[in-house]
């Protein structure tokens, strides 16, 4: 995805593409959002002519899958610092204030991530909707224009699916709107997004590529993807049975390669070796250009650069000692900070410790004590760190860009480990093959050297606890296993408040949205 739609392709892109505001905001007073000046008339009325442009339009639609800028909002670490099992961290309780609303559950329509979030989405579903507009008239080859249709088909529901968890009442736009009418958009019932997302997905997969070229096409979307999305869909609506479908086309045999090539890697930690991206346990990939600036292109909302290393590197690391263990961490801004809870989580009752903690935690607090290492305390510090994400002096990135922005480690989206643990948790609610569902627990522990577990719900929630930790994944999970109020309690959490995010306030200033009662 990201090979193709960052960098010079995007600047490209922006000379012709007028981005409306309404796109990422239903009120016509925000300014901070990318806006391009037409020169004499409308250049969309008479741009996407051919299949360069409508090239172009794909990599425009893909874009915000990454952005990471406005407020220092990444997706990742917005959902990590929502769950029990991280703290937003920081400088102090004010540092990335719309983050640490989150993870304290102070929020109010006018604190929190939401604004970043529906901006994010709602760029995507717009530029989709432009595309899919322009299609039918577009002079180019039939078999690729059906397959960028699908990808924009596959897009809109990744967006629309992440805005209806978050929001839970949206408002769902299926072609281009125009400013006039922003106005009188008003919220529809859920069910109504879902059908969208489902119609869309059914009809995209099945015009995806069952693979792409990783040398030009890395990231975009397959026939895989589609399906592991469609699955996860399926899945929050406690359609089981055809959940699991979906998965298990995706999946193949537990252990095995599945038909689109997809395997578990055999060593866990190689998952986040930079050397191993788009891997064959990679389903839907996201990166990062490496020559980004803050505020490209005037838009700070839409900042193309990874910045989640960054903020989750110890703040003032450094080396005292070398060849005692240390990390090789950046001196970083101390944001991500696991809580007791999620390190307690891998030592099992014998006092060993899961063989992927030490893949995914450091414990710098320890390496201090003993004067290896020193750092300085971030707010909310609990010793502990997100090995997986954190900056590393051998990845500090060679671009032209910031480089806090550019460290070359892609995120997982999805991955088959994901995928493996949602199929059996569809098993096993839904009344399935439990025989499978155990060999899809087993898969993805004996990956690790651990030893089998009886395929329950509450250990496939822990497993993927294990798997996944840091990846954006658990604030989800606990909210579909109906877990959150009990596990976000000491966060400050209200049952039937926090399971949604309030509607940005601006976005409430001359429409027809309505805000959630209990953020009124």
């Amino acid at each position: 995805m990201y090979k193709i739609i960052k960098g010079t392709i995007m600047k490209r892109v922006i000379k012709y593409i007028t981005v409306v505001v309404s796109a990422v905001t239903l009120t016509a007073c925000s300014d901070d959002f990318l806006e391009v000046e037409p020169r004499g008339e409308s250049l969309e009325s008479n741009y996407y002519r051919n299949a360069e442009e409508a090239y172009n339009g794909v990599v425009a639609a893909y874009d915000p899958v990454g952005w990471v800028g406005q407020n220092y909002v990444a997706k990742e670490f917005a959902l990590n610092a929502a769950s029990d099992d991280f703290y937003a961290g920081g400088g102090n309780s004010q540092d990335v204030p719309a983050v640490q609303a989150w993870s304290s559950y102070t929020l109010e329509p006018a604190t929190g991530p939401q604004e970043e979030l529906w901006r994010r989405s709602y760029s995507g579903i717009y530029r989709t909707n432009v595309l899919l507009s322009k299609l039918p008239d577009t002079d180019m080859d039939e078999h690729l224009k059906s397959r960028f249709e699908a990808e924009m088909k596959f897009l809109r529901a990744y967006y629309y699916f992440d805005l209806i968890r978050l929001f839970e009442r949206v408002p769902m736009f299926t072609e281009p709107v125009a400013v006039s009418d922003l106005g009188n958009a008003v919220q529809v019932d859920r069910s109504e997004v879902f059908t969208l997302i489902e119609q869309d997905l059914v009809e995209a997969v099945p015009n995806l590529p069952t693979e792409v070229n990783l040398a030009t096409e890395a990231g975009r979307a397959t026939q895989g993807a589609g399906k592991a999305l469609l699955g996860k869909v399926y899945l929050h609506l406690e359609r089981f049975g055809e959940a699991a479908q979906q998965f298990q086309d995706v999946n193949g045999t537990p252990g095995g390669t599945s038909q689109y090539g997809y395997r578990l890697l055999e060593n866990y930690g190689d998952l986040f070796e930079n050397e191993n991206q788009f891997n064959e346990e990679s389903i839907f990939e996201v990166i990062h250009t490496s020559a980004s600036n803050w505020g490209d292109w005037n838009c700070i909302g839409c900042t193309e650069g990874n910045l989640l290393n960054q903020m989750s590197a110890p703040r003032g690391y450094n080396i005292i000692e070398q060849g005692k263990g240390a990390p090789d961490f950046i001196a970083g801004w101390g944001f991500n900070i696991p809580t007791e809870k999620l390190a307690d989580a891998f030592i099992y009752s014998d006092g060993s410790y899961d063989n992927r903690y030490k893949h995914t935690l450091s414990n710098l607090d320890s390496l201090a004590q003993q004067g290896i290492i020193s750092y300085e305390k971030s707010y909310q510090d609990t010793g502990y760190f997100l090995k997986k994400f954190a900056g590393k002096q051998e990845d500090r990135s060679t671009g032209g860009g910031n480089f806090e922005l550019n460290w070359p480690q892609n995120f997982y989206d999805i991955r088959l480990a994901d995928t493996y643990l949602l199929e059996a948790e569809a098993l096993v609610r839904g009344g399935g093959d439990t025989n499978r569902a155990q060999a899809l627990l087993d898969a993805v522990r004996s990956r690790v050297g651990e030893e089998s577990v009886p395929a329950t719900f509450s250990n496939i929630l822990r497993e993927r606890r294990l798997e996944l930790a840091g990846e954006g994944h658990r604030w989800f999970d606990l909210q579909r296993a109906g877990l959150a109020a009990e596990y976000l309690q000491f966060k400050g959490y209200v049952s039937k408040k926090h399971d949604k995010l309030p509607i940005p306030l601006q976005d409430l200033t001359n429409t027809q949205l309505e805000q959630d009662p209990a953020y009124q």
